[in-house]
């Protein structure tokens, strides 16, 4: 089966899920300017974040990553999360399962 939309198509601020009830999922992150997601963890996930437009400041852990529109970035879900946008940002977020390799 194949599924094909658009992230303009999709409903939810700030979280859109792209494809309901699959997986791995995947979520459109919209957020404006100075706005944040409270710290939160997804435990056994990796994550890859890609950045569609704006700037972002994504806190991991201790850690603060400044991300540009373009960018990429895989983490462990297990960590503490905290997007704050910089600008009007629009992210790309993909939750796997972790597999133990």
């Amino acid at each position: 089966m194949t599924t094909i939309t658009t992230l303009d198509e999709l409903d939810g601020q700030p979280h859109a899920n792209v494809f309901p009830d699959a997986e791995p999922k995947t979520i459109r992150l919209t957020l404006d300017a100075g706005e944040e997601v409270p710290a939160h963890a997804h435990p056994d996930r990796e994550i890859v974040l890609y950045l569609v437009d704006g700037r972002l400041e994504l806190r991991l852990g201790d850690e603060t990553h400044e991300l540009s529109a373009g960018d990429v970035v895989r983490f462990d879900g297990d960590q503490d999360i905290a997007p704050r946008a910089v600008e009007e940002t629009t992210a790309l977020i993909v939750l796997a399962s972790r597999t133990d390799d």
